[in-house]
């Protein structure tokens, strides 16, 4: 039943020692993958509506000398508009979603800071939701009230795995695993 969805990208080998090493002795993945990070960025693609015409204005603006000693802090502020969806692109390269038969786990590597956090099926809410965000990816929601500091929580405190594909088909894994435990 595992299905593997973690792409080869410089940042799989250590993500698959992180899962090696959280896992518990007899805990089975399930399923694992990582986030959809060309559906990020298309949500975050008006910043290049933003950036790109910013960078020209500036460059117009340098280049007939209206700004000169000051021109530094806007070229920097255009090129970090443009350059953001392509930062959260390999954050989500640097991040593992995982269900296992006793929880579902979400593991980083992104930036030099391991980091795995576990939702143990008990602590997680009655339903599952799934927020749509577009080209068959989505918010895969399973738990509440978790602290908006978190990456992975929504404004209100939803937690759970963000811009994943297929979040329906993953819902169904984590019922079904959630389901089993609990019969157990």
């Amino acid at each position: 039943m595992k299905r593997d969805e973690l792409r080869s990208t410089p940042f799989s080998a250590g993500l698959r020692r992180l899962l090696a090493e959280t896992l518990h002795p007899g805990e089975r993945v399930l399923w694992q993958g990582q986030p959809d990070g060309v559906a990020r960025m298309m949500m975050w693609r008006f910043l290049w509506w933003i950036g790109f015409p910013w960078l020209v204005i500036t460059a117009i603006a340098v280049s007939r000398r209206w700004i000169v000693e000051w021109a530094g802090m806007p070229l920097l502020f255009g090129a970090m508009l443009v350059t953001a969806p392509f930062v959260m692109l390999l954050y989500d390269m640097q991040t593992l979603y995982v269900v296992t038969d006793r929880r579902a786990l979400i593991l980083r590597t992104a930036w030099g800071r391991r980091s795995a956090v576990s939702t143990a099926f008990a602590q997680m809410d009655a339903t599952f939701e799934i927020l749509d965000i577009g080209r068959g990816a989505g918010h895969l929601n399973f738990a509440s009230g978790v602290s908006t500091r978190s990456p992975d929580t929504d404004y209100t405190g939803r937690y759970g795995f963000r811009c994943v594909r297929a979040p329906a088909h993953i819902r169904g894994i984590l019922e079904k695993a959630r389901a089993a435990a609990k019969s157990q």
